[in-house]
């Protein structure tokens, strides 16, 4: 009798799990989702024609076997291609919008910088970055120490405080280093200059840019109609193959019996309860969800931190501007501190197919919030509007431009790094207890992955259960140790 693979969560890492089963054991996977649609943050939401991609995902990564994963699926093309499942060469073009200007990102050393921000907070910024290069804050306890020290005070305070601080809620001292090793690691003001000159006479014709930092990258991979495209080519690749995919079903409970878990309890969108036996468990699920459903004795301490682990929101409004507004970015960092606007997607730049009529501009505006605040709360023609007048009021677009527009609210969009996560280490060494239990993914474990963070702590997984190893540890390096993807080409993904 087959063994069974119950995988929580339709998104990169589960889709990843149970195609890597599929082709690499003769485990039945069954990947259960509570929403209706396949690719989790990373799917495309269609409203009347226009795509929305929620929070930008650029395919690239240093790992060759994603990068070639990837392509297996959707093969490259060029514009003007007539094939419908391809990727696209796309230039990354991101700039930051502070004052009522533009500014490069990542910040290059040019006359426009210079301009924009004035002599006398330019001379600030490279005396502040000289006095931390020398005298560093030691240790590192706060994502504001971590910032700090890479940039300098004066440019931690104009372009990282007020932007980072909207995206979390919190001030940057509460914060754990760990975010800024996480989402900045091997990103400083010398190392931008190094990329900045070296981008001068290198080619950047080629896609594999392996020794360039991914904040840094110049191009990437992208499915012609959006993220989604590819995981739901992705998902039906599994279904005929013999994989399972259940939509519109939640995992409620996990029963256990000494270090396993022994079947999942799972409800459809009818209330109606039933149960899977599970040979291997997967788990993308938030982890305080996932704790909250585990029929087993949890110690104190692990309850409390779970039930304390921190999220951020995320709110997408959808714009359709009737003419075709001259930016070029892919996203803008809207640093003015009087809006609530965190980041502007301009979806056209993405991929031109993202937009019915090219003669319209298609935007995303992003908010960061949290479950009952203010925005959370608005209704949605409320939060258009709300976000109409905001983009005005920077002087990028009249009201009057607007003709179409639509909100995405997603739940748990960002795991914090503050709260119940300074005892993440309790919550990780007891899950791990658990030897056929696999935690996945970004909210899975708590960790701000990228897309192929995602897909390689999948693949870890994958490794660990069909080698029965007990021995997490090489899950939790995915994403943690800086040269993971260059050195531990433990396994390939296969096609």
């Amino acid at each position: 009798m087959k063994k069974v693979a119950v995988i929580i969560g339709a998104g990169p890492a589960g889709l990843t799990v149970a195609h890597q089963l599929l082709v690499r054991s003769d485990v039945q996977p069954i990947i259960i989702e509570k929403t209706g649609d396949i690719g989790g943050l990373s799917k495309t939401v269609n409203h009347n024609g226009n795509r929305m991609d929620i929070g930008g995902h650029r395919f690239f990564s240093k790992s060759d076997r994603i990068m070639d994963y990837w392509q297996q699926i959707l093969p490259v093309a060029h514009l003007g291609d007539e094939r419908e499942d391809t990727m696209l060469i796309r230039e990354r073009i991101s700039r930051i919008y502070f004052n009522r200007a533009f500014f490069d990102y990542p910040i290059e050393l040019n006359w426009a910088l210079l301009r924009n921000l004035g002599v006398l907070r330019s001379a600030k910024i490279g005396l502040t970055y000289a006095r931390r290069a020398c005298f560093p804050i030691k240790p590192e306890l706060s994502l504001q120490d971590f910032y700090i020290n890479r940039f300098g005070d004066e440019l931690y305070n104009t372009f990282f405080k007020a932007y980072t601080e909207k995206v979390w809620g919190i001030p940057c001292s509460a914060m754990s280093a760990d975010w800024g090793a996480q989402r900045a690691k091997g990103v400083s003001v010398m190392r931008a200059l190094a990329h900045f000159f070296k981008t001068m006479v290198q080619s950047s014709h080629s896609i594999a840019q392996k020794r360039v930092e991914t904040s840094l990258i110049r191009r990437f991979l992208y499915p012609k109609y959006g993220p989604g495209q590819l995981w739901e080519a992705v998902a039906r690749t599994i279904e005929v193959q013999g994989g399972i995919v259940m939509l519109k079903h939640m995992v409620v409970g996990l029963q256990t019996s000494r270090q396993h878990v022994t079947r999942v309890l799972v409800c459809n969108e009818q209330g109606e309860q039933s149960w899977v036996e599970a040979d291997y468990v997967f788990s993308s699920m938030p982890v305080k969800d996932l704790v909250a459903g585990m029929q087993a004795e949890i110690p104190a301490a692990v309850k409390t931190a779970a039930q304390q682990l921190p999220y951020r929101d995320f709110l997408t409004v959808g714009l359709l501007i009737d003419r075709t507004l001259p930016l070029i970015d892919t996203w803008i960092y809207i640093q003015e501190p009087e809006v609530k606007l965190g980041r502007l997607q301009v979806f056209n730049n993405w991929s031109p197919y993202m937009v019915a009529d090219c003669r319209y501009t298609w935007v995303g505006l992003e908010y960061f919030c949290t479950q009952g605040d203010d925005l959370w709360q608005r209704s949605d023609a409320d939060m258009r509007a709300f976000a109409v007048r905001e983009l005005a009021r920077i002087g990028l677009i009249d009201p009057s431009w607007v003709v179409d527009g639509t909100v995405l609210r997603v739940e748990k969009a960002y795991p914090g790094y503050w709260g119940g996560y300074e005892h993440f280490d309790e919550i990780r060494k007891f899950t791990d207890g658990y030897h056929n239990l696999f935690l996945i993914g970004r909210n899975g474990m708590h960790r701000y992955n990228n897309m192929d963070h995602s897909m390689l702590s999948a693949i870890a997984a994958v490794d660990l259960a069909l080698k029965n190893s007990h021995d997490k540890a090489p899950l939790w390096c995915v994403n943690a140790e800086k040269e993971y993807h260059e050195s531990r080409e433990q396994s390939s993904v296969q096609g």
